[in-house]
């Protein structure tokens, strides 16, 4: 793990602007779990937010059917890709 401006960026995210494959289900994946990760922050602070843990729940639904995905097709790069996320298997 790399740290830029504060964040924290993973080695298969850090390409340049023009290989950047936004597409791919890892850079997906990734993309949602940073905002899963700010939204239960965020509810954390504000627990009577209904809108924004309805939110939460169709970003951790999406999330979960794109891993579902990625395991099916290829377990090597699922394995890979939640260890270095730091979340649990399905």
């Amino acid at each position: 793990m790399k740290k830029k401006g504060g964040r924290k960026i993973f080695g298969f995210m850090v390409k340049e602007e023009k290989e950047e494959n936004r597409g791919s289900v890892e850079f997906q994946v990734f993309s949602f779990t940073n905002k899963i990760r700010r939204l239960a922050s965020h509810l954390e602070l504000h627990k009577k937010d209904f809108s924004s843990e309805r939110g939460l729940r169709r970003l951790l639904g999406k999330r979960r059917r794109l891993l579902a995905y990625l395991a099916k097709k290829n377990r090597v790069r699922y394995k890979k890709l939640i260890s270095q996320l730091d979340i649990r298997e399905q």
